[in-house]
């Protein structure tokens, strides 16, 4: 039935050339953001699946940056402490040297110990990266606070997100501690009291030419050879190797630490650098548009579009024949 009133074939070429541009406006957003899942309302659970990772992300981007920065601290004690072993190492050497040496050498030795010892407070001193120093400390308490480096961001299956570190233990490879009111154990490997079995405890310090005793303390820090007047005995020399080897032992033992911390560290910055990437592939694969498929689907939304438009033509042009109808 043909009706001037209502045009069925116009609104049906009408209902398709309008979906035909939808799907063709749809096919060319894809192709501007190279997303098929742009915002909610493409697809809500990818969507928010994609937001929260891009975001966990981001946290695991300032993650990366916190491993650096803990690196770099770690990096800077590990070559302070490594230098500070080998100018430990150069103090045994005079000592071993001053046994059994003149009052005149031991002078000259006590003189190139004193600078030696200086030079360790230098080497802790300039242990220092953005502030923190973990060889050379003042803490003002009874335990030197660890150094925490933040290593992961995890996210559980309760949607519950926590920060976990990777600790670094600086009572342990302290070599001085500056703070009031630390407890003499609580000091450090250099400015401990040790006596000649290596044992801290209470300062008892030794009158220089008398016999050792087993209770006198040394201080790698600040033990002599000479006070200007007296002069270490030969047992008080060993005594003071004693204290050595024991500040070399502990100090072998922290550098080994410091050592295990860094690669710690270099294994959890590539692990997230890793973690990162497939993050990032992961959430291509839900919201990335397939530029393959978007263009060939445009070419033929386009030819769909041209097709729609002569129909609604035709359609239109359908009434104009009902005036044929009427002409004599």
């Amino acid at each position: 039935m043909s009706s001037i009133n209502t045009n069925a074939s116009a609104m049906t070429a009408l209902q398709t050339l309008a979906a035909t541009n939808k799907a063709l406006n749809t096919t060319q957003g894809r192709i501007a953001t190279g997303l098929r899942v742009a915002e909610a309302s493409d697809n809500a659970a990818y969507w928010s699946i994609a937001t929260t990772m891009r975001s966990d992300n981001k946290a695991l981007s300032t993650v990366q940056d916190s491993l650096g920065l803990g690196a770099s601290k770690v990096d800077t004690a590990y070559t302070g402490m490594n230098k500070a072993i080998d100018t430990l190492n150069e103090i045994k050497v005079k000592i071993v040297a001053a046994s059994g040496a003149s009052d005149a050498d031991k002078a000259k030795i006590d003189t190139e110990i004193k600078a030696l010892q200086k030079q360790l407070k230098a080497y802790a001193d300039g242990a220092t990266f953005s502030g923190a120093n973990m060889l050379s400390v003042s803490s003002g308490a009874a335990v030197a606070a660890d150094v925490k480096v933040v290593s992961a961001f995890t996210r559980d299956a309760s949607g519950t997100a926590s920060i976990s570190t990777i600790d670094i233990n600086v009572e342990g490879i302290k070599l001085y501690e500056a703070g009031a009111g630390v407890a003499t154990t609580g000091k450090g490997i250099l400015d401990s009291n040790r006596t000649a079995a290596g044992v801290e405890g209470a300062a008892a310090a030794p009158t220089l030419g008398a016999a050792a005793v087993a209770a006198d303390t040394y201080t790698v820090a600040t033990m002599q050879l000479t006070n200007g007047t007296l002069f270490a005995s030969d047992t008080q020399i060993g005594a003071m190797l004693g204290v050595v080897e024991s500040a070399l032992k502990d100090m072998n033992t922290a550098a080994t630490n410091l050592g295990a911390a860094k690669n710690r560290i270099e294994l959890q910055k590539a692990f997230t650098s890793s973690l990162m990437d497939s993050i990032d592939r992961g959430v291509g694969q839900l919201v990335d548009a397939d530029m393959n498929k978007e263009s060939t689907r445009l070419q033929a939304i386009q030819v769909q579009q041209q097709l729609g438009i002569q129909a609604l033509s035709i359609a239109n042009g359908n009434s104009q024949s009902i005036l044929s109808l009427f002409r004599g």
